[in-house]
């Protein structure tokens, strides 16, 4: 329960009007549900004659309790009906007075749950919200440790299970309590010695339903966890298809995925057995508890030891039975929420991950000046892996600068930490002679444009793809951008010129058409820092040459660091710096490396072959 009420705590707040009115209506619903109750007493006693007594008019101020004089008076006024009006109209204004009594009652109710549905269907709304953000503010070194698939299982499937049972729970947790706490209260008027024995008696049975509520808690854990590893499992085979097909390995991946199915199927029929098993139990244990008050209470009666009534002692059971129902709803909303909290844990696994990514706490303004980069004796490892170890590089304001180097050399991490991605371990990264982790991260990336090997488009339009992150840029914009990184053409031949939509992950182009349109997106912010991670590396020569030339204009007056396996495209970078374990090994212009004979040498050599 502690951990429902932290739930609570955190996200409730926004909707806490939502709540108190639900909580009202339901506490009206508790006293109408008992005063139409209450009329079950005088049709008993006195339209089947049970209680013979003549009832006189007792004012408050008499001496008399509030309560002996209102139950006194009330049977007056149903004694005097009786006498002139007859027993069967009486009868039938009784019946009426429950129909109306119970129409306020359901009425009641049913603004209760309205109220409460805001809360429940915004919470839920809050948490998608909550996670959205925090995984488009995670660095991306943190997505290396985590797998696609998990993080959406826990996106979706663990979100829907908080909606389907904390939130769907919430009525009961507020409806329930408020008609246990009203019930005792009038069980306790009408016998406390029957009111102390149900009081020892309930809690015996709650200690019971909370024992196995604990476990349930522990398998759905494991049950949701073995969900994220499916959803893994199908988001590597949907990226990877093409490769699984080409190695004949569907019947592999089918046994993986079977096998994975088959744990979550046994995890999911114990936590579905222990959660069919609330009901039942609850219901056994309700009987219990009113076989065991009505030997009681008929215990006091027969012998003389309460002054209850048969009729009182029957309203006293109603009352109680008014208590198991919704015993039994908070039971089962119990093993509900504890399913919900074991999908919370998950979910806070991500929203309380660390991001080490942060603003200063007193950030810097970054004017752009010269735009001179300095990377100043760098160093970043991945966990116990050094890839970058003590570079130094600086980078003049309008200058190309080329990474060459073999696979792993650590080209990309050095791209990596210019917009910081990463951070580094020791040294520093300048701009203009600012350190880079002394301005806001927004502002920093402001200035920079990213062309990747893997252009990443967007299942939107070719416009909201060239536009994506610029403010209110104009078709003509767009349209130049375009022409500057030759698409316009091939975007115009398309049924809907630019409103066409590109598919999912642009999958309607080709490589080249793809890699154009992310340069002309680059093309429209207007970075001073360009950053391009071998952009034609996966190009064939057609397309190479027609990116190319594109790229050549986006880097005119920039700033520019270029990340190349295709050494025939940096060949006029004002200086090219050879990387090898993390280190700079060579730097100097095409033909200075050339001269010196070392690794760029034998990197023009074996592409020449």
């Amino acid at each position: 329960m502690r951990d429902f009420i932290k739930v609570l705590r955190r996200f409730v707040p926004p909707y806490k009007k939502s709540l108190a009115l639900s909580i009202i209506f339901n506490i009206l619903t508790a006293f109408l549900t008992l005063f139409s109750f209450a009329l079950i007493i005088p049709i008993l006693q006195m339209l089947f004659k049970v209680d013979t007594t003549h009832y006189v008019y007792m004012s408050m101020d008499g001496g008399a309790s509030v309560k002996e004089a209102c139950v006194n008076n009330f049977y007056y006024y149903i004694q005097t009906l009786i006498e002139t009006q007859g027993a069967v109209l009486t009868l039938a204004i009784l019946a009426a007075a429950l129909i109306v009594m119970t129409a306020l009652k359901t009425g009641t109710a049913y603004l209760a749950s309205y109220y409460i549905i805001p809360l429940r269907a915004g919470v839920v709304r809050d948490i998608r919200n909550h996670i959205y953000n925090k995984i488009t503010s995670l660095p991306i070194g943190y997505f290396t440790g985590e797998r696609k698939g998990d993080v959406m299982a826990r996106m979706t499937g663990d979100v829907a299970e908080v909606e389907n049972s904390i939130m769907a729970s919430l009525d009961m947790m507020f409806k329930n309590p408020v008609m246990i706490l009203v019930c005792l209260f009038m069980m306790i008027m009408v016998s406390w010695q029957l009111t102390i024995f149900v009081l020892i008696l309930l809690p015996v049975a709650g200690l019971i339903m909370g024992r196995v509520g604990k476990r349930l808690k522990r398998k759905s854990l494991e049950t949701q966890n073995q969900w994220g590893v499916l959803m893994s499992t199908i988001e590597e085979t949907l990226g990877g298809l093409r490769i699984i097909k080409a190695f004949n390995a569907e019947h592999k991946m089918r046994n993986r995925f079977h096998d994975e199915n088959q744990e979550f199927y046994r995890l999911s029929k114990t936590v579905a057995r222990r959660q069919a098993l609330a009901h039942p139990m609850s219901e056994f244990l309700g009987t219990i508890a009113i076989a065991i008050v009505l030997w009681f209470g008929g215990w006091l009666i027969l012998g003389g030891r309460s002054s209850l009534d048969a009729a009182e002692f029957i309203y006293y059971m109603v009352i109680f039975y008014s208590i198991i129902n919704p015993a039994k709803d908070l039971s089962k909303a119990a093993y509900s929420v504890q399913k919900g909290l074991a999908s919370m844990e998950r979910i806070d696994h991500v929203l309380n991950a660390a991001n080490p990514i942060k603003d200063p706490e007193n950030p810097q303004p970054i004017a752009f000046r010269s735009g001179a980069i300095e990377y100043r004796n760098v160093s970043f490892s991945y966990g116990e892996n050094k890839v970058i170890d003590d570079v130094s590089l600086t980078i003049p304001a309008g200058a190309t600068v080329a990474l060459v180097g073999q696979s792993g050399s650590g080209k990309s991490t050095l791209a990596d930490l210019l917009p910081r991605f990463y951070d580094v371990d020791s040294g520093a990264v300048t701009i203009d002679g600012k350190d880079i982790r002394d301005v806001r991260v927004h502002d920093l990336r402001a200035l920079m444009g990213n062309v990747n090997q893997e252009a990443i488009l967007f299942n939107d339009s070719f416009y909201n793809n060239i536009t994506f992150g610029v403010e209110n840029a104009t078709m003509e914009q767009v349209q130049e951008a375009a022409r500057i990184a030759n698409a316009h053409e091939f975007i115009m031949q398309t049924e809907d010129g630019y409103n066409t939509v590109v598919g999912d992950r642009g999958c309607r182009l080709s490589g080249g058409q793809r890699q154009r349109i992310s340069i002309a997106r680059a093309i429209l912010k207007n970075p001073p820092v360009l950053i391009l991670d071998e952009a034609t590396s996966a190009l064939d020569s057609e397309s190479e040459h027609l990116v190319q030339e594109a790229l050549e204009r986006l880097m005119k007056n920039r700033t520019t660091l270029v990340i190349a396996h295709r050494l025939s495209t940096i060949a006029g970078a004002d200086m090219i710096c050879v990387m090898h374990e993390g280190k700079i090994v060579e730097r100097g212009t095409h033909k200075a490396l050339l001269e010196l004979n070392g690794f760029y040498k034998r990197l023009v050599d074996m592409q020449k072959f």
